[in-house]
C-alpha cells in the first residue's frame, strides 16, 4: 500500500494570564525538538505560536489589546479563525501540554479543531496531558505522548501515513481510545534515550524567533526596556539527580507509565558546542540554559564550562542551578564561579526554595543544609564576578507554618541586604504529575475536579494547610513588594498582562 504525504502542524495555544502578571510566550524547546525529529524523518513539518502569530498578523495589537475570558483571565494571541486557517492544511495537529496553568488554552484549541476538521489527528504530550489523560480525550485528542516524544512522534506519523484509520496499539509510550476506553501502552525501557547525542538537531529555525526577539520577555530575567533579546533556550542535559516532592521529575522513575526520563543524563561537550553554533547561525546573541541541574555532574560542567569560554554569546541559566552545586565545603567554590564567569554567563537563577531546613528535608531532597551554607559569602562572591543574580522562594506547604514562612521572607530579605538582585516568591503549587499532587489529593488538599486555571505561583489552590489560602497570597504579595526594589519590580509590572 502506498504511503500518503502527511504533514505535521506543531502549536503553541493563545496565553492566558491573571490581569497584572507576566504575559510571555511559551516557546519551550519541546517543538524544536520534535520538529527536528520530524523533518529528519522527511515530514512536512511547521510551528505556529498562536500567542504571537506570525509576519501576517500585528504583533503590538496581541500585546498590547489582551481580550478578557469568562474566567477573568486575559488571553493573548491571534483569533480562533487564524488558528483554523492554520491548522486547515496540515494532517496531524500536535499541541504540547507543560504548564497546568494553560490547559483550558491547549483543550479550547483541540475542541476548535476537533470541531472544523473531524479528520485531522490530534496529538498531545507533556507531563500536564499525561496526568490528565481524561480531560484530554474529552477535548478530542487522538492519542497523548508519554515520554520524551522525538520517536514516538514520528511513529505515530508512519501509522497515520499508511491508514486512513490508525491503530496507535502497537506504539509504546502512548495513551490513545478505542471502544474499551483510555488504553495507555507505557514507555518502555528502550523509548528512553540515553545517549542525548543520538537525538535530532533541535529545529529552532522553525519558531518565529524575530517576533520572540522584539517581544524581548524570555523565561526569566531582567534586561533594559526596549531591548531586542536575541535569545533562545538549550539544554545540555535532561532529568535531575534529586527528586523534589514539587517537581514532575520525581514521578518519572522506573515504572512509571513515562519511563525513567527524571534520570540524570549528559549530552557530549562537542554535541552542546555544535548546538550553540547552530544558534549562533541564527542570530543568536543570548541563551537560556533551561537544564534542571546543569552543575549535577561538577567534573563534566567544569569541562564544559571551560570549552564554552569564548564562544561569543551571553548565557544566563534562569531555570535554577541547585546551590549545593556553588558550595564546597559550604562556602563558595570559586572554582566553579570563575569557570560560569568565564564561559559567558552573566544571570543566574538561584532556588533557595526555603530558609527552613525541616521544609527542604521533607520536600526538597534535601538538597541544601540552609544552616551551614555560607551563603552570604556566595552571594558576595557572584556579585564580585559581575552576575545579575535572583533568588527563587517557594510558602504554602501543606503544614508549613506562619513561623517558617517568615523566616523564609527574612532570609530572602537578608539576600538582598547581601547584594541579591531580586527575589522572586512563589506559592507552592501541587501540580498533575508530581507526589506533591498525590500528597495533595489523598490528604483533601485538593479536589479530584480542581480547577486548572488556578494551578500557578500567585495562587494558593490547597486547602486545609496550616496557613489559610487568602493569607499564603497576602504573604506572596506583601513579600514580593517590600524586598524587592523599585527597578525590579517596574521591570516586571512592565510585562504584565492588561486589560484593554
Amino acid at each position: 500500500m502506498a504511503l500518503r504525504d502527511v504533514r505535521v502542524l506543531l502549536l503553541y495555544p493563545p496565553n492566558q494570564s491573571a490581569p497584572g502578571t507576566v504575559c510571555k510566550p511559551n516557546g519551550s524547546l519541546a517543538y524544536p525538538n520534535l520538529g527536528g525529529a520530524l523533518r529528519d524523518h522527511g515530514v512536512d513539518v511547521r510551528v505556529f505560536d498562536a500567542c504571537v502569530g506570525d509576519d501576517s498578523d500585528e504583533l503590538g495589537g496581541m500585546f498590547d489589546r489582551p481580550v478578557q475570558l469568562p474566567s477573568g483571565l486575559l488571553r493573548t494571541g491571534v483569533s480562533d479563525e487564524r488558528i483554523l486557517e492554520e491548522a486547515a492544511e496540515y494532517d496531524v495537529v500536535g499541541i504540547t501540554s507543560i504548564f497546568t496553568d494553560q490547559e483550558t488554552m491547549v483543550l479550547n484549541c483541540a475542541r476548535l479543531i476537533r470541531a472544523a476538521f473531524p479528520e485531522k489527528i490530534l496529538v498531545s504530550g507533556g507531563v500536564n496531558a499525561r496526568s490528565r489523560l481524561p480531560q484530554f480525550f474529552r477535548a478530542g485528542f487522538d492519542v497523548v505522548c508519554l515520554s520524551e516524544a522525538e520517536g514516538t512522534i514520528t511513529r505515530i506519523v508512519d501509522e497515520v501515513r499508511g491508514s486512513s484509520r490508525p491503530d496507535f496499539s502497537g506504539i509504546s509510550g502512548v495513551a490513545f481510545r478505542d471502544s474499551g476506553g483510555i488504553r495507555v501502552n507505557p514507555a518502555r525501557p528502550d523509548d528512553v534515550v540515553w545517549d542525548l547525542d543520538a537525538l535530532p538537531m533541535p529545529a529552532w529555525d522553525l519558531l518565529p524567533n524575530e517576533r520572540y526577539w522584539t517581544i524581548a520577555r524570555p523565561h526569566s530575567g531582567v534586561w533594559e526596556s526596549g531591548t531586542e533579546l536575541r535569545y533562545a533556550d538549550m539544554m545540555t542535559s535532561l532529568g535531575c539527580p534529586f527528586h523534589c516532592a514539587y517537581c514532575h521529575i520525581a514521578g518519572e522513575q522506573e515504572g512509571s507509565m513515562s519511563g525513567p526520563i527524571g534520570r540524570y543524563r549528559t549530552k557530549s561537550d562537542d554535541r552542546v558546542l555544535r548546538e550553540l553554533e547552530v544558534l549562533k547561525g541564527l542570530g543568536v546573541e543570548h541563551v537560556m540554559i533551561e537544564d534542571d541541574s546543569l552543575l549535577g555532574d561538577k567534573k563534566r560542567a567544569l569541562r564544559l564550562l571551560r570549552k564554552i569560554r569564548g564562544a561569543g554569546v551571553d548565557i544566563c541559566d534562569l531555570n535554577g542551578i541547585n546551590i549545593i552545586h556553588l558550595l564546597k565545603r559550604w562556602k563558595p567554590d570559586h572554582e566553579v564561579l570563575e569557570a560560569l564567569a568565564e564561559a559567558g554567563f552573566t544571570q543566574l537563577n538561584l532556588p533557595f526554595e526555603s530558609g527552613n531546613l525541616r521544609i527542604l528535608r521533607k520536600y526538597a531532597s534535601n538538597k541544601l543544609n540552609i544552616e551551614m551554607a555560607d551563603i552570604e559569602s556566595l552571594i558576595v562572591a557572584l556579585k564580585d564576578y559581575g552576575f545579575k543574580i535572583f533568588g527563587n522562594y517557594m510558602m504554602g506547604y501543606p503544614d508549613e507554618t506562619l513561623e517558617e514562612i517568615e523566616t523564609t521572607i527574612r532570609l530572602a530579605r537578608d539576600h538582598v541586604s547581601y547584594g541579591l538582585d531580586a527575589a522572586n516568591f512563589f506559592i507552592v503549587v501541587p501540580l498533575p504529575g508530581t507526589p506533591l499532587f498525590d500528597t495533595a489529593i489523598s490528604e483533601g488538599h485538593l479536589r479530584s475536579d480542581f480547577d486548572p486555571d488556578t494551578m500557578n505561583i500567585y495562587r494558593a489552590n490547597m486547602s486545609g494547610t496550616v496557613v489559610p489560602s487568602h493569607v499564603l497570597e497576602e504573604l506572596r504579595s506583601r513579600a514580593w513588594e517590600e524586598v524587592n526594589s523599585p527597578t525590579w519590580k517596574n521591570a516586571k509590572k512592565a510585562w504584565a498582562a492588561t486589560e484593554s
